[in-house]
């Protein structure tokens, strides 16, 4: 029936009208896919596509050196939006803004891609170029982050939509078994990369079940009145339950709610139009002294480091740690999907502040075993500093270099070598019981390979933001420590 509405709703609609014809009254302005007549005033967006997206989709030449110069932004300076201290983590720092209001360099696009996918990242090579598509680790209910960022589109005429969309459905069947959310960036879609209709009803028909079902948030940034117009044109044939997932996200700061910032892959020209909106309608700061933020308390172990939480309880392996680690070994080693499947946010939140005041969690009283799956993986999202410490995350990047029958020699070496003992002790608890979920993947169906995919961003990231490509390289790191967990970690 819905795809029969569909069908309906293509031909009265006519997608060559709406999104083609320029002589219509009814069309896309160069804000970003705003409902426009045709006597709208230029406006900023509009001067940032004349001088940002020509034909040749060039940006000024120090661009792409990680070194253009963001505009002036007024009420909150730069130092405002990097900041990282007693008020939480900067809400921009994933941007790749820094305090001195510059982009930092994206290292990553040296080390190439992960060798493991090497046949198929050449295959899409021409798409994933344009980094329309990224993957940006765990939300803060540990759901993988997709990102599709519309100002990375080139002109219509210079990219095969059809391929793009192989390509989305080749990234999406990576993490669909998992639970996971889209962030879509709406600003940056011109009338010159705009797609057609046709291809948006094509994706709602091919992206089936399998696609929807895992799906629990679709978060739009900076959406315009024609993206609300179209919503209500396709809301019919779209059920009321995949309706519910979307929500409009009108600045950056309110993705905080939901993301960490700290990987947030968010596009310069994204960060610049979001800075424009907050210079001109002064939103409250999320951050300020009297907001929601409160101070670190002595019993907190959710969002600071590995040495606060010692410091206060006098052991190694955290109690959150130990507490999940041995519910989870005791009672749902044989759960089908667990460390995949989400959590109720409500009782999560609550399990979370009573670890912070430091109480004993019963988890069987919760009736969820997916909440101290959760929990787990949160609590190493939350440190300060990965686990696996930000020393050690280009060394483990550039471990596709190494001879295949090395790599396990070279990782035991790193993690007995360059890895404080701590962080190793905490690691070869977390592992081992990743190890002893694999002896049960015929119950659970999680076998070594779709735990990295959930553990790896959990384990180590940046300072800055993570590319899709890296994402690979911390999936391969995280399997090859289950696989090898005895040659690993025996003393």
């Amino acid at each position: 029936m819905a795809e029969q509405g569909l069908d309906q709703a293509e031909g009265a609609l006519n997608d060559e009208a709406l999104f083609e014809n320029d002589e219509q009254d009814l069309e896309f302005d160069e804000s970003g896919l705003e409902l426009a007549a045709k006597e709208a005033d230029l406006d900023y967006e509009a001067e940032l596509e004349g001088h940002f997206l020509n034909e040749n989709y060039s940006l000024p030449d120090n661009w792409e050196s990680g070194k253009a110069i963001l505009p002036t932004i007024t009420d909150w300076s730069t130092s405002e939006l990097t900041r990282e201290g007693a008020d939480g983590p900067a809400p921009f720092r994933s941007g790749a803004i820094t305090p001195d209001g510059l982009i930092d360099e994206d290292f990553e696009a040296e080390i190439g891609t992960p060798s493991d996918d090497e046949e198929t990242d050449v295959e899409f090579q021409d798409i994933a170029d344009h980094k329309i598509l990224e993957v940006a680790g765990d939300d803060l209910y540990g759901r993988k982050v997709i990102v599709f960022a519309a100002c990375k589109l080139p002109p219509s005429t210079q990219i095969n939509h059809q391929r793009l969309l192989e390509y989305m459905r080749h990234v999406l069947d990576q993490y669909v078994e998992n639970d996971y959310v889209i962030v879509y960036f709406h600003f940056g879609l011109t009338s010159k990369n705009k797609p057609k209709l046709s291809w948006l009803i094509q994706i709602y028909k091919e992206l089936d079940r399998k696609y929807k079902k895992n799906l629990k948030a679709w978060y739009i940034v900076h959406p315009t009145n024609f993206i609300k117009i179209l919503w209500n044109l396709f809301k019919p044939f779209i059920s009321v339950k995949f309706g519910r997932k979307i929500m409009y996200m009108n600045y950056l700061h309110e993705l905080k709610e939901h993301l960490h910032f700290d990987q947030l892959v968010v596009p310069p020209l994204v960060l610049q139009h979001d800075a424009k909106l907050v210079a001109s309608n002064k939103p409250k700061y999320p951050y300020s002294k009297d907001g929601t933020d409160a101070g670190t308390l002595p019993t907190q172990q959710y969002g600071v480091s590995l040495h606060h939480v010692k410091a206060h309880y006098g052991c190694v392996i955290p109690p959150v740690i130990q507490q999940t680690v041995d519910y989870l070994r005791q009672n749902a080693l044989d759960i089908e999907g667990i460390f995949r499947r989400s959590a109720n946010a409500v009782n999560l939140k609550a399990v979370q502040k009573k670890f912070n005041n430091g109480e004993t969690i019963d988890f069987a009283a919760e009736g969820d075993e997916h909440i101290p799956a959760v929990a787990l993986k949160i609590f190493l999202r939350d440190l300060q500093e990965p686990l696996l410490t930000f020393d050690l995350y280009q060394p483990v990047l550039r471990l596709h270099t190494v001879e295949d029958e090395r790599k396990v020699a070279e990782v035991r070496r790193m993690l007995h070598e360059e890895l404080p003992e701590d962080n190793y002790q905490i690691l070869k608890v977390i592992v081992q019981l990743l190890t002893e979920v694999v002896d049960h993947s015929a119950m659970n169906k999680m076998n070594s390979s779709n735990l990295a995919i959930v553990f790896g961003p959990n384990l180590l990231w940046p300072k800055g933001q993570a590319s899709l490509s890296s994402m690979g390289y911390l999936n391969n790191f995280a399997r090859l420590l289950i696989d090898n967990y005895r040659q690993l970690f025996d003393r």
